[in-house]
């Protein structure tokens, strides 16, 4: 049995990966956490909990995190995502109840509960940093950290530099990535090469039933906004990569163990992965990054999950 703690800013992408570890069979999800990002943090937890619902999962918990990153003002991908980050395709997303306690303290005693346990982190990584700054031997806790974010080829889909989590709060992927938590990051690269559902894929999704359909439809505002803006060939999943490497380390082909560091400043390089050879760099490797993926193997989990179950 694989234990998962998934830390997300649930919009339409993430509320794919998370239907993903819901229904993948050996798949524990001890909890969902909620952060601000794509979305505000509340609306984060109100697509999280409809998530839970749609999957007959409603006895996880959901726990609320920060309202905003450490430094910075919050600015969301409600132009991408939708201004409910579910596409505005008219789901009623309201009104549903987290759990109590903090996202961060929940974190933290989730770790010591279940020492050896899987995080994977979606969104911003805000509430990630506040835990191991209250409790720094939280890194040692995690058995494995799968972060989307960032981009080990420069290109950004925020900014020409910077990939949307790593730039909307840098300096809390900062404090993650100098945290000796055992990161492997799937960066923004990886989904376009490896995850971009084109028309085909997205036939097919659609015909795995109502799970599918759901997923398919949810996207398509942020398969508009790729088209016009990033000159994406479809719709790019790069939560349920990041998910699937989660739930099955064989998709991931080739790793490169690496320093990773995050451009803190405020200029045109803010939230920038700097990524070297530890050897070229002086400093000792603190993440594997993810440099090659298996397309064939993504989709079929993909599919796997959604399909409609006798």
């Amino acid at each position: 049995m694989t234990r998962i703690v998934v830390d997300t800013d649930t919009a339409s992408d993430d509320a794919v990966a998370l239907v993903m570890a819901l229904r993948t069979p050996g798949v524990e999800v001890a909890a969902v956490l909620t952060v601000a990002g794509n979305v505000p943090v509340e609306q984060a937890t109100q697509n999280a909990l409809y998530v839970l619902e749609r999957c007959g999962a409603t006895d996880v918990p959901v726990h609320q995190g920060v309202r905003r990153p450490l430094l910075h003002a919050l600015s969301t991908a409600q132009h991408v995502h939708g201004h409910d980050g579910m596409g505005d395709v008219g789901i009623d997303l309201t009104g549903r109840q987290a759990e109590p306690g903090d996202a961060c303290d929940t974190l933290i005693g989730l770790t010591r509960e279940h020492p050896g346990v899987t995080l994977v982190a979606l969104g911003p990584l805000t509430n990630i940093a506040i835990a191991l700054l209250r409790d720094p031997e939280l890194a040692y806790r995690v058995g494995r950290c799968v972060v989307m974010g960032g981009a080990s080829d420069g290109r950004g889909n925020i900014t020409p530099v910077a990939e949307y989590n790593f730039w909307a709060d840098p300096h809390a992927a900062e404090i993650v990535m100098r945290s000796g938590l055992p990161l492997e990051i799937v960066g923004w690269d990886l989904s376009r090469q490896y995850a971009t559902m084109r028309d085909a894929d997205l036939t097919r999704l659609r015909a795995c039933g109502p799970l599918g359909q759901f997923s398919a439809e949810i996207g398509r505002s942020v398969a508009e906004w790729g088209r016009a803006n990033s000159k994406a060939d479809g719709l790019d999943l790069a939560d349920p990569l990041a998910m699937a490497v989660a739930l099955d380390s064989s998709v991931a082909r080739h790793l490169k163990h690496l320093h990773v560091e995050i451009d803190t400043n405020d200029g045109p390089g803010r939230g920038r992965m700097v990524v070297a050879p530890a050897a070229d760099h002086g400093s000792a490797p603190n993440a594997r990054v993810v440099t090659e993926a298996s397309r064939s193997d993504f989709l079929e989990m993909l599919y796997a999950s959604m399909r409609e179950r006798a």
